[in-house]
């Protein structure tokens, strides 16, 4: 912050990260003499922190009757993502200035006396919305990921499906069209409107794009093995030779131009195991592995209304949205074909996972009792694959990761 002119000294109490967020602190730094509380912080960004934050800060200023300025770090480290959103209130909690979130800025506040009284003068950024910050927050998560670790670019498998399109999306809008590489790998099981959206959407975003077939390689893998499957029905082990073959295509393109495989898994699909080890798991930095699907087609409807890097507007195409997911690894299949409704999943997901609800709790607010147990069991059973899963980029309170303990050998079951 800065003095007005002409104005006496002011005594600061600082406040360093966690010490903001204890009452003792501040009120020590009072006691001392501080006529102004500054806070120095690098709180790592969720949905919703900001004003979180704020409301925290102001319970330091009501009970102090100090002023306070905030200063927060800006930048990705792993999974984490900082947004700055500084900001400054006055002795009576009111706001008095905030900073723009997920850009390093010069951030003003200034102190003015007034009698006994300081007040802080600076400028007020508007709030924003949930999925702006979500968008700038894995944005900036992928460009310092890849600025901060030197890898010249980054590669994809786009499919045609709403994953791979909003892992796109989010790339170019982090790193430049010239910095990004997709890759569309047809299967016997690819539908024709893949292939069209895929292209379509690599011409809209101005990327690279090429096409390999996998269908050499998954007829060979099955003849190779046709003695040893002998007698036996095509099952997911077919499924998951073909995402494989793709990841060993995606990862020896990474091994030759240095550039980082982006994998395209969604919180979803990790919670509940629909994602194949050494397939599309397969990867470097896992760019949505912390978004439910309905996150995903909630912030590629957003995207397609905002282009926020000027990268190009409606770079999804409507298809893609909307046609029902697939992992088309076997004929007419669709996501809804292994796991419940998205909007079920999702809401059991957040209350499970994220919020520590019990089993009889989320059956007693209205969920049916078979599908809860469905899914929290496979939350469960599938933690050997989420720990061999690339890191990914943290945008809920809670994410698969640091936030998440939970041991892969257990007997309990409930």
């Amino acid at each position: 912050f800065q003095a007005g002119e002409g104005a006496d000294e002011v005594s600061v109490g600082l406040l360093i990260c966690e010490d903001a967020w204890f009452e003792e602190p501040a009120r020590l730094a009072k006691l001392a003499g501080a006529e102004l509380l500054a806070v120095i912080n690098a709180s790592p960004f969720h949905v919703g922190k900001g004003g979180e934050r704020e409301q925290m800060m102001r319970s330091r200023v009501l009970a102090t009757g100090l002023p306070l300025v905030y200063a927060h770090l800006v930048g990705g480290q792993d999974e984490i993502v900082f947004e700055g959103h500084s900001f400054a209130l006055q002795a009576d909690g009111a706001l008095a200035g905030r900073a723009e979130s997920f850009k390093e800025n010069l951030f003003v506040a200034q102190a003015e006396r007034a009698q006994t009284a300081i007040k802080l003068v600076a400028n007020i950024e508007p709030e924003r919305s949930n999925e702006a910050d979500l968008w700038d927050a894995l944005v900036l998560g992928v460009r310092d990921y890849l600025g901060k670790n030197g890898f010249p670019g980054a590669i994809l498998g786009l499919s045609g499906g709403i994953d791979s399109a909003l892992v796109l999306a989010i790339a170019v809008d982090a790193l430049g069209a010239d910095k990004v590489r997709t890759v569309m790998m047809p299967s016997p099981y690819t539908a024709d409107i893949s292939w069209q959206d895929a292209r379509e959407m690599a011409q809209r975003l101005k990327v690279r794009y090429d096409e390999i077939s996998i269908i050499p390689e998954f007829e060979a893998f099955k003849a190779s093995l046709a003695g040893e499957f002998k007698g036996l029905k095509e099952d997911t082990t077919e499924e998951n030779i073909q995402a494989r073959i793709r990841g060993v295509y995606l990862m020896a393109l990474s091994n030759k131009f240095g550039s980082i495989v982006l994998t395209t898994g969604n919180k979803s699909e990790m919670a509940t195991g629909y994602c194949t080890l050494y397939g599309d798991m397969a990867g470097g930095f896992a760019v949505i592995k912390d978004l439910a699907k309905t996150t995903v087609f909630r912030l590629a409807r957003w995207r397609n209304a905002n282009d926020p890097y000027g990268t190009g507007a409606n770079p999804i195409p409507e298809r893609i949205i909307t046609r029902p997911p697939s992992a088309e690894l076997r004929a007419d299949q669709t996501d809804q074909d292994s796991l419940p409704p998205y909007e079920v999943l999702d809401a059991i997901l957040e209350r499970y996972m994220e919020n520590d609800q019990s089993i009889e709790a989320i059956i007693a607010a209205g969920f049916d009792r078979a599908v809860v147990e469905r899914v929290t069991k496979l939350i469960k059973i599938n933690e050997y694959k989420r720990r061999q899963a690339p890191i990914g980029i943290r945008v809920t309170h809670r994410s698969f990761g640091k936030d998440w303990r939970y041991p892969v050998t257990s007997k309990f079951r409930a």
